[in-house]
């Protein structure tokens, strides 16, 4: 690995601890607001609508120019959604800014590994990156937990600069703008990164046309034979681990009694079973033995159903630990595949957005579903009953599906021969 991969991966990490650390203001937010609780799901929901309604656009933005600018700019956005919710706007609609700014972050943020890097080292690098950004997530959670906490709130709120009015006068604004100043320093990361010497020309820039290729590219990949599963796992993967986010969060306090500082700190150790399966996953799994991970999705499903009978604080951090492991195994090596295959077929920015477009897609649904059982007060024992017989269920079609397309073509084995 290379200087210019590892400041990739410090920008993603502090870019991705100031998104999570957000989420948690924003939710503490809408507490304080004394909003319907419905609403703390739709944060995800306005964050990700601008991976689906601009999904067309951004892959051509990110290959439009070298990768690190783009980052860059994105960076920028997301400090605009930051600042937003500092001066009081709502934070969906602030939130929903941030989200701009990471939809147009991803395809460069994903796209830049395949042109700085072999495809050999393709599963490595996605489990650094992977693992860096859910270690991001857990330090992200507790952060975000940490600023809201009243205690630690209150003692941050006391310290003043000499001779300097900051005109920080209340705890929501105290937690913002040390948020805001994390998305600085993960910008000032950005513009460091190397140009890699790829043609960054933007051959078209009529909208009607990016429209049309992009529809173009989104058959291209649900039509390839290993296309079309590791996009389906990781659609499936990342709509039910921002759902998860939520469900944690709900089960946390009425299962183990925890208040939202708390239960910030169970989502992170979720994250922390992520970061452990991506890693193994990134040292034991070879991209042409990436399909063989997909049962693991199957006992996912099942094992987040036992959550149900789990009221022990260290019995449910295990069990976190556990559920975070096998998602981290499984989807780092199909994460891979799919950028190798995407890489191939389109280019990386279009293929990083086509992927985007079809796991946020799954995001909105997800979450959005989820807000409305919420709404409709179902119990949080059957939501997690429910979601657990969802995954599974998805992920057995996904291997049926798998099975079916080695009956009739060994993609593995044309896998092999690509990538000689």
């Amino acid at each position: 690995m290379n200087r210019g991969f590892y400041l990739i991966l410090a920008a993603q990490f502090f870019s991705a601890l100031a998104d999570n650390a957000l989420l948690i203001a924003a939710i503490s937010a809408l507490r304080e607001m004394h909003a319907p609780q419905s609403y703390e799901p739709l944060l995800k929901l306005f964050f990700t609508v601008s991976y689906v309604l601009l999904a067309a656009f951004v892959g051509a933005f990110a290959d439009s120019m070298p990768k690190g600018r783009v980052m860059f700019i994105s960076n920028t956005i997301k400090i605009g959604g930051c600042a937003m919710m500092f001066m009081d706007v709502h934070p969906l609609l602030a939130y929903a800014v941030v989200g701009l700014g990471a939809a147009a972050y991803s395809p460069a943020k994903y796209g830049i590994l395949t042109e700085l890097l072999p495809h050999r080292l393709l599963v490595v690098a996605n489990g650094w990156i992977e693992g860096l950004t859910v270690m991001a997530i857990i330090l992200g959670t507790v952060v975000g937990g940490l600023l809201v906490k009243p205690e630690v709130a209150q003692t941050l709120l006391a310290f003043d600069f000499p001779l300097i009015d900051t005109g920080i006068d209340t705890v929501p604004e105290m937690s913002i703008a040390i948020i805001g100043a994390i998305y600085v320093v993960a910008a000032l990361f950005n513009l460091y990164i190397p140009d890699t010497g790829v043609d960054h020309r933007m051959l078209k820039k009529n909208p009607l046309y990016l429209i049309h290729d992009f529809n173009h590219c989104l058959a291209l990949l649900w039509k390839d034979k290993l296309g079309q599963v590791s996009l389906a796992v990781t659609t499936l993967f990342w709509g039910a681990g921002a759902t998860l986010q939520f469900i944690v969060i709900k089960y946390a306090e009425v299962a183990l009694h925890l208040d939202l500082s708390k239960a910030s700190m169970l989502q992170g150790v979720v994250a922390v079973g992520v970061a452990l399966g991506a890693t193994f996953a990134a040292r034991m799994i070879s991209l042409r033995q990436s399909v063989k991970v997909i049962p693991l999705g199957i006992v996912m499903g099942l094992i987040v159903i036992s959550m149900d009978f789990v009221h022990d604080m260290w019995l449910a951090m295990a069990l976190m630990v556990l559920i975070g492991g096998l998602s981290g195994f499984f989807v780092v090596p199909m994460n891979a595949l799919l950028q190798h295959r995407g890489h191939i077929l389109m280019g990386a920015g279009h293929s990083i957005a086509v992927q985007n477009f079809n796991e946020n897609l799954s995001i909105l649904l997800m979450t959005g579903i989820y807000a409305l059982l919420i709404r409709m007060d179902v119990s949080i024992y059957i939501v997690i009953a429910l979601f657990g017989v969802f995954v599974s269920s998805a992920m057995f079609l996904v291997k049926r599906l798998h099975e079916r397309n080695q009956g009739e073509f060994d993609s593995v084995a044309h896998l092999e021969n690509v990538s000689h």
